[in-house]
This record gives C-alpha cells, sequence and structure tokens, in this order.
C-alpha cells in the first residue's frame, strides 16, 4: 500500500466535484455526438464545454504529449484514438468517448460507448456485455476485496460469452495524478492482488473485443486496434472505495437503474 494515496475527507470532497462535472460532460455529449461529425468536431465540442462552460481543465491535453482532450475510439479501436477531422462517424459505427477532467486539483477519468442508430445487432450486445461486466466489477469494490477479484469477474463474465479481454491496458489509479498505484486488471484469480481500503481511488475500465483480445498500436503512435479487424468496447468510471463499500464519482444520470440493480441502492 506504500504507493497508494489514500484520499483525505477533503481530497474525496474535491474529486466528488471533479466528478459531477465529468458526468454534466457525458451530458452534454448525449445531446451533440451523432453521425456526420467528424471525431475532431466531437473533440472541439468536448474542450470548449470543459473549459468555457465548466471552467475546469481537459486534463489528457498535453498529457504524455497527446493534443486533444479526449481519446475517440470507433469499432476495431481498442483505446486511445486520436481525434481526426477525416475520421466521420458512421451510422452503423460504435465508438468509445474517453475524457478526463480536472477541477480543484483532482481528475477524474470516465469513457462511455455512442451506439449510431444503425449499428449491427451484435456491437450492441458487445457494447451490452462490456458495460455489465464494469459493473460486476464495480459491485465487488469494498474494503478489503482483493484486486484480483474485479479482474476475475470481468472475465469470468466475458468469456463466457465468446468475448476476450484486452490484457496490455488496466484501469489505475488517479487523484492529482492521472495516473496512480494500483493498476487494475481487467483478468486474473480471485484471492489475488492488493486489499482495497477505504480512501483509495481508482477507475476499472475493461475493453473487450469479439475475436482475439491482441492488439497493435497505429503509426500514430496512439490509436490501438484489435489485430483480426473485430470490434471493439470499453466501459469506464472513476471509483471511491467507501468504509462499507463503493461509490461511483463518475455517475451518469442515465446510469441509476445499472446503479440500483448493481448496488442494491
Amino acid at each position: 500500500m506504500s504507493n497508494v494515496v489514500i484520499k483525505s475527507t477533503d481530497d474525496i470532497e474535491k474529486m466528488r466535484a471533479s466528478g459531477k462535472l465529468l458526468a454534466q460532460v457525458f451530458a452534454a455529449l448525449d445531446a451533440y455526438i451523432r453521425p456526420g461529425l467528424s471525431t475532431m468536431d466531437v473533440n472541439d465540442f468536448v474542450e470548449d464545454y470543459i473549459v468555457n462552460t465548466l471552467q475546469a481543465r481537459p486534463a489528457s491535453k498535453g498529457q504524455y504529449g497527446f493534443a486533444y482532450v479526449l481519446n475517440s475510439s470507433p469499432n476495431n479501436v481498442v483505446c486511445h484514438g486520436v481525434p481526426n477531422k477525416e475520421v466521420i462517424i458512421q451510422d452503423t459505427d460504435i465508438i468509445n468517448i474517453d475524457i478526463t477532467l480536472e477541477k480543484y486539483g483532482f481528475i477524474t477519468d470516465s469513457s462511455k460507448m455512442y451506439v449510431m442508430p444503425k449499428a449491427p445487432d451484435n456491437a450492441k450486445t458487445l457494447v451490452d456485455t462490456t458495460i455489465h461486466a464494469l459493473w460486476e466489477a464495480i459491485s465487488l469494490v469494498k474494503p478489503d476485496t482483493r484486486l484480483g477479484d474485479l479482474g476475475a469477474a470481468i472475465q469470468s463474465k466475458v468469456e463466457k460469452l465468446g468475448y476476450s479481454v484486452v490484457r496490455e491496458y488496466c484501469g489505475h489509479g488517479i487523484g492529482r495524478q492521472m495516473h496512480e498505484e494500483p493498476n487494475v486488471l481487467h483478468y486474473g484469480s480471485k484471492n489475488t492482488g492488493m486489499k482495497l481500503k477505504p480512501g483509495m481511488t481508482f477507475t476499472i475500465e475493461p475493453m473487450i473485443n469479439e475475436g482475439t483480445y491482441r492488439t497493435k498500436t497505429l503509426n500514430d503512435g496512439w490509436t490501438v486496434i484489435t489485430t483480426d479487424g473485430g470490434l471493439s468496447a470499453q466501459a469506464e468510471h472513476t471509483l471511491l472505495v467507501t468504509e462499507n463499500g463503493v461509490e461511483v464519482l463518475t455517475l451518469r444520470d442515465e446510469e441509476h437503474a445499472l446503479y440500483k440493480n448493481y448496488l442494491g441502492k
């Protein structure tokens, strides 16, 4: 636990505020995103909303040299897709939008799958499975749960349905820094790994592929795609371990039914 930052009461209040603002970003994006827009249009809309409406900082911009405020990852793009004015959202697409936001010195991180009106049934099923795999893991978060339990739950759920879990990328601690300890794997074995403690904040963000879990990075140095061309989906939230369970710091309004179903609240 020595490298894991346990958040103070004041830290947690600031992270709550940051998370609520990030949920607002997605609510605004829900009303904007549509076929015919470029992924750069989406980037520019989100940047304007974060900076000018919320008076917050898009934490991804400039992080590790990345030039944009979000990752836009359609179809066979697993993660880290780079916004591009030449990439036009099609009415058959699924696309992950991954956004980070900093307010009061604390960063939160979340992603959402957008399913376009004519996306095929197999794409919709993949997205639905990915969302429920995330929530299955969220439901296990509480003091003394082990990190391996979270990965095992995700892996078991999706592999039963013939999907695979991407290995190369994982969730992570988050707070004043975008990436803190611990790493949160989305596969693994029960009763292994670090025990969760109250005050820990981290992301769970499984990337689930239709086919092989293997990926490759394109020449831009960022965009990660499936090696077999199959579809990929991702879902992500920033979480707080409470004294007796979990708080979803980036919870969106449309997720209250999921929250109640998985957490019984």
